[in-house]
């Protein structure tokens, strides 16, 4: 047995020892209750009897205890479920009693029967909670005297923020102030001595109330929507962000309730996320020869990472920077060492190059996410982002339908959608391109995907919001 059952098996022998000396005394101090607490009034057959009673009600306790998991609750942490449990091993104590009671050689005085019964059940419910109520009061009182620790504000009262109150409050360097909770009856009561305070509309307000510095998102079950919203209102006060993990990480076993994680962008996100039909995709993809144009780049990265796990025939990565190529090259030899993978390093805007490049490896399918996407530097460089974005697309759209490639992608922009920039109208034009040679040339599919701000994308909007 190593130290932890070692201490486990203590307790529960300290514990049994407690029950059984309030026991026996429960019982003693009914019968000189019963008799005006004079040792001398008591009757010598009444204390014989008692005497014979007191052990059997001791060994009845500690068999109904030990079946209702008495010994077995980690105290500290008692909460209804405990109080449920001594309440039915006391109705059947009662029930065990009344039958001792019929038995001449266990018969005591009724009212010493009722009194000892209600006194024991005083004890059992104290000796397990006063370990936690003196807990609570050492953690208040050893927080209070710690004038620097982090003042918290808890958001959730349900049962997953008293898990994390009980682990905040058990550390010195936090205090928790306040809770927020959008249960109105939950409004001005108290939850392990902390007042809940309100509502997520209240959160402003008491984070000025109470100066708080950090808060604690801790509503796993939270839709997307209802946790981007409160987020959002959290930022809002400047504090420091954190919350508990998902649902689905908690029941699967990953991470406790109370393991604390900074609050991610994700987190800020309106909707939940998208699943796509990934095995259609791919056998699209399995067996055939693809190119990608821009292929070093963060959103054409990682289309090569998610095609070379489809086993394409041949992978072509197509780039003008050659660190970002040679980066994604070495990446996917790790990763896929069967992968029969070329990186080529050349233009989208050089005609000569890209229609080498489809004359001599025939791609079957080309995505094509090569252009300048960085809105304010095209702002101030018009005339290279039309060069690479517009014409650029119209040169390798052009390439690709003469080479008879069977499917053409342009990734493209929801900046495209009535545009009002630059970078946006020249990806507009190159959608107006795919259309024009969709119509001119039906040998080859071409078609245009719109993607927003892509997290953790290069040159996205996101990480300057963040």
């Amino acid at each position: 047995m190593d130290n932890s059952g070692r201490k486990y098996a203590a307790r529960r022998t300290i514990l049994a020892f407690a029950d059984a000396i309030t026991i026996a005394l429960s019982y003693f101090i009914a019968l000189f209750a019963r008799f005006d607490f004079s040792f001398n009034n008591v009757p010598g057959e009444y204390l014989l009897q008692t005497l014979h009673f007191v052990p059997a009600a001791v060994l009845l306790s500690f068999a109904v205890y030990y079946v209702m998991r008495l010994y077995h609750s980690i105290w500290r942490y008692a909460s209804v479920a405990e109080v449920y449990r001594i309440v039915i091993s006391y109705l059947i104590l009662g029930v065990m009693f009344l039958g001792l009671y019929f038995i001449p050689f266990f018969r005591i005085p009724r009212g010493v029967l009722f009194i000892g019964y209600v006194i024991s059940g005083i004890f059992c419910f104290g000796i397990r909670f006063s370990y936690r109520i003196l807990r609570s009061l050492i953690i208040n009182s050893s927080v209070n005297v710690d004038k620097a620790a982090e003042r918290v504000l808890l958001i959730g009262a349900g049962s997953a923020g008293r898990d994390v109150l009980s682990d905040v409050q058990a550390q010195k360097s936090y205090k928790v102030c306040t809770i927020v909770d959008d249960n109105p009856t939950t409004w001005g009561r108290y939850l392990e001595g902390v007042k809940i305070g309100g509502g997520r509309k209240d959160i402003p307000d008491l984070v000025r109330k109470y100066k708080i510095s950090t808060i604690v998102f801790a509503i796993p079950s939270a839709s997307r929507k209802d946790r981007s919203e409160i987020l959002n209102i959290c930022k809002e006060t400047g504090c420091h962000l954190q919350t508990v993990p998902g649902l689905a990480q908690i029941v699967s076993g990953e991470v406790s309730i109370t393991n604390l994680r900074e609050v991610s962008i994700d987190d800020l996100l309106g909707r939940d996320e998208i699943h796509v039909n990934n095995d259609e995709i791919m056998q699209a993809i399995s067996g055939h020869v693809i190119m990608v144009t821009g292929g070093g780049g963060s959103i054409g990265s990682e289309l090569c990472r998610q095609i070379a796990a489809a086993g394409p025939k041949q992978l072509i990565i197509f780039d003008i920077y050659e660190n970002n190529a040679y980066d994604i090259e070495q990446e996917l030899h790790r990763k896929h060492p069967d992968l029969d993978l070329v990186t080529l390093i050349g233009s989208v805007r050089n005609t000569n190059r890209v229609n080498s490049v489809l004359q001599k490896y025939h791609p079957d399918v080309i995505y094509h996410a090569a252009a300048h996407k960085h809105v304010p530097l095209m702002e101030t460089s018009p005339n290279e982002a039309v060069k690479n974005n517009v014409m650029g697309t119209y040169k390798l759209a052009m390439a690709a339908a003469r080479a008879g490639v069977g499917h053409f992608l342009l990734i493209s922009t929801d900046k495209a959608v009535n545009p009002t920039s630059l970078m946006g109208a020249t990806k507009r034009i190159c959608e107006m391109i795919i259309q024009m040679m969709a119509r001119e040339y039906p040998g080859t599919v071409f078609s245009a995907v719109r993607f927003g701000n892509v997290l953790g994308s290069n040159g996205s909007v996101i990480p300057l919001f963040r």
